[in-house]
C-alpha cells in the first residue's frame, strides 16, 4: 500500500507576480488624480479651511394683531392764505386847495361866512370829489345856522369818503351837528355813535 502521507504531491507553481510598477514607482501617479488624493488627505487630517459663514439673515417683521402697514402719505395741502386787507384810504388836500382852505378859515374867524363859503367853492372847483372840502363848506353853513345845507354837505362828503374812516367820521359828526341844530337829538346821538365807531378804526 502506498501511504498517502508519503506521496509526493505535484508542486503548485507560484502565482504569477502582479505588476506593481504603477503603484511602487514614485512620480508615476496620474496628474488628474493628484488633486483628489490631496483633498482626501486633508479631509482625513481635518485641516480643510472652514467655509466662511454667510451674512445673517434679517428676520422679517411680523405684523401684530390690528397693525397695518404704514405708507408714506403726501403732505396735506395748506389752505391758501386770505388776501391781506388793503390799507385804508386817506384823503388829502392839494397845495392849491389847502391854501384856499386856510384863507376860508381866516374869513370865518372874522365872521365873513359868505366870503369863506365863496373861497371854499373855489377850492371845490379844483377838487370837486374831495370830501374834506365838502366838510369844510358844511362847517361854514353850520356857522350860518343853515342846518339843512350843513346836513346836505355832510351826506355829500359821506358818499365821497368811501374807504377813509376818518373822513367818514368827520362827515357823520357834521350830520349829527346839523340834526342837533334842528332839535333831532335822538338822530344826532345815533350819528355821533357812527362817527365815534369810525374814528376808532
Amino acid at each position: 500500500m502506498i501511504n498517502t502521507q508519503d506521496a509526493i504531491l505535484p508542486a503548485v507553481p507560484p502565482a504569477a507576480a502582479q505588476p506593481t510598477d504603477r503603484l511602487t514607482r514614485p512620480g508615476r501617479l496620474s496628474r488628474a488624480a493628484a488633486p483628489t488624493v490631496l483633498i482626501l488627505l486633508l479631509s482625513a487630517c481635518g485641516v480643510l479651511p472652514p467655509t466662511p459663514p454667510g451674512p445673517p439673515s434679517q428676520p422679517r417683521p411680523e405684523a401684530g394683531p390690528g397693525s397695518t402697514q404704514t405708507r408714506s402719505q403726501p403732505p396735506a395741502e395748506q389752505p391758501p392764505e386770505p388776501p391781506s386787507r388793503p390799507p385804508p384810504k386817506v384823503f388829502h388836500l392839494g397845495a392849491a386847495a389847502l391854501s384856499l382852505v386856510s384863507q376860508a378859515h381866516k374869513q370865518s374867524q372874522s365872521g365873513d361866512f359868505g366870503g369863506a363859503a365863496a373861497t371854499l367853492e373855489r377850492a371845490l372847483r379844483i377838487e370837486p370829489n374831495n370830501p374834506l372840502l365838502w366838510i369844510e363848506l358844511g362847517d361854514v353853513r353850520l356857522s350860518e345856522s343853515n342846518a339843512e345845507q350843513a346836513d346836505s354837505m355832510g351826506r355829500k362828503a359821506l358818499s365821497l369818503a368811501t374807504g377813509d374812516p376818518q373822513a367818514q367820521s368827520s362827515a357823520w359828526h357834521l350830520i349829527a351837528e346839523s340834526l342837533r341844530l334842528r332839535h333831532r337829538n335822538q338822530d344826532a346821538a345815533e350819528a355821533d355813535q357812527k362817527a365815534a365807531a369810525l374814528a376808532a378804526r
